[in-house]
């Protein structure tokens, strides 16, 4: 595969075998997000785990420090002072029969899914539909709640959700090539921190093996995880 003038400059300076402090890794993925756009930092974390096996399935939520960058789109069923208090908390989208209609005809007017555990039976016949973008209601996760204001705060604020992949996998953004390296840090440290406190029973041997960090047109750096956890 013929790789692009870009593409290469990118790589330029990464050795692609070695693990890499997390400043110093944060640093060269900064240097090399070059797009005309406000890029957004990603990490990769593989995780000594099955998620076949229920007792080894990673999931949560965290609230990162420095917020996403990104301002989500926040979609809450819920009805009567529940639904007006998700209005006021600035939710973009608020419903009951109404929401679960348009959202089964193919209308998803939003990033991140917020229930009240009186919609769950209504909103669980969604499943087919929200399952797949992982953008189910979960109580595990903090997304059924009576308390919709701080949940919807909290997904408008910088909390991110995050599910380890079928390959013990769990990938999430962390911010924007815009950020500084010390946001930056922080954000990752947070989330892995987070990945760390959710390890499973289940889970044998070393659990955080490999972690990567790369912008969104950038090549991926290679982090030495004592450096996160540490």
């Amino acid at each position: 595969m013929t790789i692009g003038k870009r593409t290469k400059k990118a790589r330029e300076g990464v050795d692609r075998e070695k693990l890499y402090p997390l400043a110093e890794a944060v640093k060269m993925v900064k240097e090399r997000a070059k797009a005309k756009f406000d890029e957004t930092v990603e990490i990769a974390i593989n995780l000594g785990v099955d998620p076949r096996h229920a007792d080894q399935m990673v999931r949560g939520v965290v609230t990162l420090p420095n917020g996403t960058g990104r301002t989500l789109r926040v979609g809450v069923f819920a009805r009567g002072a529940k639904a007006d208090e998700a209005k006021a908390a600035g939710a973009d989208v608020v419903g009951a029969e109404d929401l679960v209609e348009k959202v089964q005809g193919g209308t998803i007017d939003f990033d991140r899914c917020i229930a009240t555990p009186d919609m769950m039976p209504l909103v669980g016949r969604l499943g087919k539909v929200l399952g797949p973008r992982g953008m189910m209601p979960n109580p595990k996760i903090g997304t059924v709640t009576m308390d919709v204001t701080a949940a919807v705060k909290g997904a408008k604020g910088g909390s991110v959700e995050f599910r380890v992949e079928k390959a013990g996998i769990v990938q999430a953004g962390i911010g924007k090539a815009s950020f500084s390296e010390e946001k930056l840090v922080e954000n990752v440290k947070a989330l892995t921190d987070a990945v760390a406190k959710a390890k499973p029973a289940g889970s044998k041997g070393t659990y955080i093996q490999r972690v990567a960090v790369s912008s969104t047109m950038g090549p991926g750096v290679k982090v030495e995880p004592g450096s996160i956890l540490g």
